[in-house]
């Protein structure tokens, strides 16, 4: 390996805190231990680090992240009990949504593609956007977005709720006894569940922590490219492969009513057509990419990223034409999947199908 690829692996392991050092030869790497219930994280990701966000309102137990788990994927949670979270968050997707654009209710389409919720324990601000301040916060906006999840009203879903004994058994035992099924308590169970899903344990991973044989020896001169002349880790850094920050990068630009992202909540300059840098872990599983969907393959994207994006007068500074070769491209793109991995949750050896779903009473 090149001296000047050394020092930028070295660079990327210690100034980005690659958690994967820390368990050297673990399938798990960490375990983060709140009230009792135990995370296990797979290797690769650090839930010592300073982005790993549980909120001190909402601790993690295992009473609230069965029940959390029950719930997202229980379609009667939707007005007219067609779709539920994971009919947009895919479970063998990479827990994103293989459309452009997610089916709500009576067939109706969104507007932007559905992000994969892997590693979501790893990021406060949720949606492309920002506009949600937590993961309980994002939770309970689909489910009134009449488009989506189709309810005006959250008493209506808690009415629903109420009215299954199972619900409220299982309500009871996540909160302390409480017999009232709250909307704050049905986003903190679907959240603290959210927060079990993880990607890990990928080739990339297994490399970092001193097997070579993990990555192909193009996928190793693409992370050669990933750290330095294609620029991917000026935004995509540390061990969940983002920096959490808004860039412009031309997409949704089209049309007569272009996509304004983040400036539609900051009202900053500079907002203007911004999205949040999403994790690349899964990315080989996550398809369509981007905030619009439009680019189908990681062969598309590079591309895309190689001509400098879709110039704009808001795109950000970063991006420059990267003149790859087509040797680089397709080694940035084999790169890019060794970053999909080992996708674990809570339950996942489970079988829902013990659960009576929600009735879906005429009228409700």
């Amino acid at each position: 390996m090149k001296t000047s690829l050394k020092l930028k692996l070295a660079c990327f392991a210690g100034g980005l805190l690659i958690a994967a050092c820390a368990g050297k030869g673990d399938k798990t790497d960490v375990v983060r231990t709140t009230v009792g219930f135990k995370l296990n994280a797979p290797l690769g990701l650090d839930t010592g680090s300073a982005t790993f966000f549980v909120p001190d309102d909402n601790p993690l137990t295992e009473e609230k992240v069965r029940l959390g788990k029950r719930l997202y994927f229980d379609k009667g949670l939707s007005a007219d009990g067609s779709i539920s979270c994971a009919s947009c968050h895919v479970p063998e997707k990479g827990f994103a949504d293989p459309n452009r654009f997610s089916t709500g209710v009576r067939g109706q389409k969104g507007t932007r593609q559905a992000p994969t919720i892997v590693n979501r324990v790893f990021s406060r601000a949720q949606f492309w956007d920002g506009r949600a301040a937590s993961l309980e916060e994002q939770v309970i906006t689909p489910i009134t977005n009449p488009a989506e999840m189709g309810h005006t009203k959250m008493k209506l879903v808690l009415r629903r709720l109420q009215a299954d004994p199972s619900y409220v058994e299982a309500f009871r035992e996540a909160f302390a006894g409480e017999r009232a099924i709250t909307e704050q308590h049905l986003a903190q169970a679907i959240a603290s569940f959210e927060r079990t899903i993880f990607s890990g344990n990928s080739p990339y991973d297994r490399y970092v922590n001193g097997d070579k044989t993990a990555m192909s020896e193009s996928a190793v001169r693409g992370y050669g490219l990933f750290l330095g002349k294609a620029k991917c880790a000026s935004c995509h850094v540390s061990f969940n492969f983002t920096d959490e920050i808004y860039h412009n990068l031309g997409t949704g630009s089209l049309g007569k009513n272009p996509d304004q992202g983040r400036f539609a909540i900051s009202k900053l300059d500079g907002h203007q057509g911004a999205f949040k840098t999403p994790t690349l872990r899964e990315v080989a599983n996550t398809a369509p990419y981007m905030s619009d969907g439009s680019l189908q393959t990681l062969e598309e994207v590079i591309e895309y990223y190689d001509r400098g994006c879709r110039p704009n007068q808001w795109l950000s500074p970063k991006i420059k034409a990267l003149n790859l070769s087509a040797q680089e491209k397709a080694d940035l793109v084999d790169f890019l999947k060794a970053l999909s991995g080992e996708v674990t949750w809570y339950g996942k050896e489970e079988e829902l199908k013990r659960t009576k779903p929600l009735a879906i009473a005429s009228g409700s």
